[in-house]
């Protein structure tokens, strides 16, 4: 894994003490959103530094890498040029990105610098970020928004983090972006009604993490709401493609009638319970085949724990569909965590789509060899069998967020008294009838509404006699 984290920040000059003398308190949420941001970019101890600027060169038809060594830059244009930073350029990964993106037929390059100097929409953020970075000089690689489709825009940001991958590199992208200029009747640029609109949309989306929508965007709408930074945002998207992403929204402002938001967006490691379960459905959903273990790589020579090793479908260069060295439909042993792979338990696949149900099929106890199997055999019960729903199509499959619960054993309880709706899930029998809920469920709040819907899932009276109760906890990977 080559990117750690990326933030989205604004550029106004006023917000430096410096330039807006006092004026720069009006937006202090802002500023301090901004230090939180930094703060966290920098603690994510990148080697390269990948910054995206509205500001730098720009062209029609072409992506401008930033070339040479480094570069320094004032803000003497706005009256303060006593504010001056340095940065030294990755001139590898500079070179490792021109190169693939040419591959791929990307227009992008380190042709046509008509300004070496660093851009405002590049230096404040360095601005911000030197302070956390313990007076060590930041490396970084500073790329130029063009007008050609935004889908390239996101096909770059892969491509720039596809070349930190290949060369090892630890990236934080900061896409640097003003959001609307069109806020206030009063401002620098007025008022339409496109601009609260698209800073509303934009930070629904920015602080959700939901990238796929930034390409959704009409470009007639953004240039109504004469918004700065959306290309910015949308490469950085592409980095961050097909990445587990915590994002946070912190803040956002319009007190001068521009849209200025603060996001900051950590990569974390899928957990490799729900990773399986989604490896699973994509194999069965997406390419008609049910995914197979494949045992024999845990005892491959050089093969350690799993625990050691990490998800194999998270290496660089390797793809969902190919987690065991290039063959399609199989997972590696070795790739799993151990208790994965020796534990037998029952477990709940639930499917999500835009908050909603989509399906769920589980075990109460084991059937498979182990927890692993069980898996792989309720998450494709529950993308194509469960009875309430139709089957998962493969267009569904990006919008899907799944989640497995594993099951602890059942113990029996001889009153409700004895539930707890948060901690515990219920199981109810009455003779050869049998009905199980989970715990910890949204509106179910009360032990008599868990024995009440477990009651009717199974198809018993809550009335009736001689009810079973049993109580079991669970662990939820989501």
């Amino acid at each position: 894994m080559s990117i750690f984290g990326a933030v989205m920040v604004p550029h106004p000059p006023i917000i430096l003490p410096e330039i807006g003398r006092g004026q720069e308190r009006e937006i202090q949420e802002t500023i301090d959103a901004y230090e939180q941001a930094a703060a966290f970019a920098a603690g994510l101890q990148a080697d390269t530094y990948i910054i995206s600027s509205p500001h730098t060169v720009m062209y029609p038809d072409y992506f401008h890498i930033s070339p040479g060594r480094g570069a320094a830059g004032d803000m003497a244009a706005f009256g303060a040029p006593q504010v001056r930073l340095e940065a030294d350029y990755d001139t590898e990964l500079v070179r490792g990105i021109t190169v693939l993106a040419k591959e791929r037929g990307i227009p992008a390059g380190t042709l046509g610098e008509r300004d070496e100097r660093l851009d405002h929409a590049s230096l404040i953020p360095l601005y911000f970020l030197r302070k956390y970075l313990q007076g060590s000089r930041p490396r970084i690689v500073r790329i130029g928004l063009s007008g050609l489709p935004l889908s390239l825009h996101y096909k770059l940001g892969e491509t720039v983090r596809n070349a930190a991958d290949a060369l090892g590199r630890r990236i934080v992208w900061i896409a640097s972006g003003d959001l609307s200029h069109k806020l206030k009747e009063d401002g620098p640029y007025g008022l339409s009604a496109e601009g609260p609109l698209y800073d509303r949309q934009i930070m629904e989306v920015m602080g959700s993490g939901n990238f796929k929508k930034l390409l959704e965007f009409p470009e007639d709408f953004c240039r109504k709401a004469a918004e700065c930074g959306h290309r910015s945002f949308v490469m950085m998207a592409g980095a961050l493609d097909g990445k587990n992403v915590q994002a946070q929204a912190l803040s956002h402002q319009d007190t001068f009638g521009v849209g200025y938001g603060v996001c900051t967006y950590r990569v974390v490691e899928p957990d490799p319970y729900v990773r399986l379960a989604r490896l699973a459905v994509e194999e069965y959903i997406g390419n008609g085949r049910l995914l197979q273990v494949d045992y024999d790589a845990a005892a491959e020579p050089g093969a350690s724990g799993a625990a050691e090793k990490g998800p194999a479908f998270d290496k660089p260069g390797a793809s969902k569909e190919e987690p065991a060295a290039g063959r399609q439909g199989v997972v590696s042993a070795a790739s799993l965590p151990e208790d994965i792979l020796r534990r037998r338990a029952g477990a709940f696949v639930s499917l999500h789509e835009a908050g909603n149900l989509r399906g769920c099929i589980g075990t109460i106890a084991a059937v498979q060899k182990n927890l692993a199997e069980e898996i792989i055999s309720n998450a494709v019960s529950a993308c194509s069998l469960d009875p309430r729903f139709s089957k998962v199509r493969p267009d569904e499959l990006p919008l899907l967020d799944i989640s497995v619960d594993v099951l602890g054993p059942a113990e029996p309880v001889q009153s409700q008294d004895q539930l707890d709706a948060r901690r515990y899930g219920v199981i109810v029998t009455k003779g050869a009838r049998r009905g199980l809920l989970l715990p910890d469920l949204d509106g179910v709040d009360t032990p008599g509404q868990q024995i009440w819907i477990a009651c009717r899932k199974a198809g018993i009276d809550p009335g009736e006699k001689g009810i079973k109760l049993e109580r079991f906890e669970v662990v939820r990977h989501e």
